[in-house]
């Protein structure tokens, strides 16, 4: 049997984030792609062991972050070296198409579905891999989107302070709004393709962990959608977490229902739309992690002095603080690229939690100051650890609620709690 291994690379994780991580949603959706009779082995460096001297047939490369294109390069080249072909994928291979192009065997640009990384797979073993597979915004048919295929991942690594992370899932695909700082437009089309509900369902019950992430680009594209998928969500008792939910009464009332736990939601200013939607969201017993970004042309050093205070005022449960960062192919880095703002191009940088631009109304190191501000300040008196235990408790409460809860779980998340 042929084997094909497929890695995911390492990047270095910023100081201010929590230790755990998150099991990769890219990878394990276009290994769904693979054909089954290649055995597949599947390398997340960030929890495994990557070990050069393993054979295989064949390596794809499947990078999601900017800052993992160098640790990408390492790689290939080392397997390149053993005679060993790379194909690279995912979306940093099509943000950085053709930077990547150099250090690899092939690319391949688009999304896997509908036999088109399987046709990859053929020329290969008839010896006529071609250096470019192109399915950029040529998307395959959304029914054609199965279950990810979750079994290649090491599940047992997935775990912080014994308590198992969260297994991701998305129920649509593509976004027809076109933030400025987002290449999300750029990469999956303007146009919002959900996946049928049942096929939705049907991934969900397949997936053996009551928690989730639903990580859609925004569940707030199309209510009619929306509710009937929430419903539909329901008898499953699944435990889940989001980005932004359209905010109307009904609609977070359902959400709620259906076993939302906690919602990122973006914040980006202190207008009473930011503090409504939130009351609503907790109102409804759905936590709030504010996603909030730093630098844009709005801000100077008091607006985000002022932005953490309301944070706190309206009692938000957790925050994570980015710096704005021009990743290609976004809005904001085709104006700053005229502007000639943009400092360099060292992709091991462009974490989001340092300033890679010249900001408008401060300089790169007060921006890098009130960054390093906005974390201590906003943990001060309550840390990360605790107000994720916070969450937990929650989230614990509704399971035990609804019958959902599994009891092997108990003595993990007491200590992880007290800690």
């Amino acid at each position: 049997m042929p084997k094909v291994t497929l890695i995911y690379p390492k990047w270095q994780k910023i100081p201010e984030q929590t230790e755990f991580h998150l099991p990769p949603h890219g990878p394990i959706c276009a290994a769904a792609s693979i054909p089954l009779h290649y055995a597949v082995d599947f390398i997340d460096e960030n929890v495994d062991e990557l070990d050069f001297s393993k054979g295989s047939d064949i390596i794809l490369l499947s990078m999601m972050l900017t800052c993992q294109l160098p640790r990408g390069r390492e790689i290939a080249a080392r397997f390149r070296e053993l005679g060993i072909p790379v194909i690279a994928g995912g979306i940093a291979t099509m943000l950085h198409a053709e930077e990547v192009a150099l250090f690899v065997d092939t690319i391949f640009l688009g999304e896997t579905e509908d036999g088109r990384l399987a046709s990859v797979f053929s020329d290969f073993e008839n010896g006529c891999l071609q250096k470019k597979y192109d399915f950029f915004h040529d998307f395959p048919p959304i029914e054609t989107v199965g279950p990810a295929r979750r079994e290649i991942l090491h599940h047992e690594r997935y775990v912080y302070r014994g308590v198992r992370m969260v297994d991701l899932v998305h129920a649509s695909r593509g976004c027809r709004f076109n933030c400025f700082p987002c290449a999300t437009a750029y990469l999956g089309g303007r146009q919002f393709r959900p996946r049928p509900i049942d096929k939705v369902v049907e991934e969900l019950q397949g997936i053996d962990n009551n928690r989730l992430f639903l990580v859609d680009n925004s569940l707030a594209q199309d209510k009619d959608w929306l509710m009937t998928l929430f419903e539909a969500m329901i008898p499953l008792k699944k435990k889940w977490i989001c980005h932004p939910i359209l905010d109307e009464e009904e609609v977070v009332a359902k959400a709620a229902k259906a076993g939302c736990w906690y919602v990122y939601q973006a914040v980006f200013d202190t207008s009473d739309v930011i503090r409504n939607r939130v009351k609503r969201l907790k109102d409804h017993g759905i936590g709030v992690e504010a996603a909030v970004l730093l630098g844009t042309d709005n801000q100077d050093a008091d607006y985000i002095k002022r932005l953490v205070d309301f944070l706190l005022e309206i009692d938000i449960d957790m925050a994570e603080f980015s710096i704005l960062t021009p990743f290609p192919h976004t809005p904001v880095t085709e104006r700053y690229e005229k502007q000639g703002r943009i400092l360099h191009k060292d992709w091991s940088r462009y974490t989001t939690a340092e300033v890679v631009y010249t900001p408008a109304q401060m300089t790169p190191d007060i921006l890098q100051e009130m960054y390093h501000y906005a974390w201590e300040n906003f943990y001060k008196d309550m840390g990360q650890s605790l107000r994720m235990a916070r969450l937990f408790s929650q989230v614990v409460k509704k399971e035990r609620d609804d019958g959902s809860y599994m009891p092997g779980r108990l003595s993990a998340e007491r200590t992880w709690q007290h800690r």
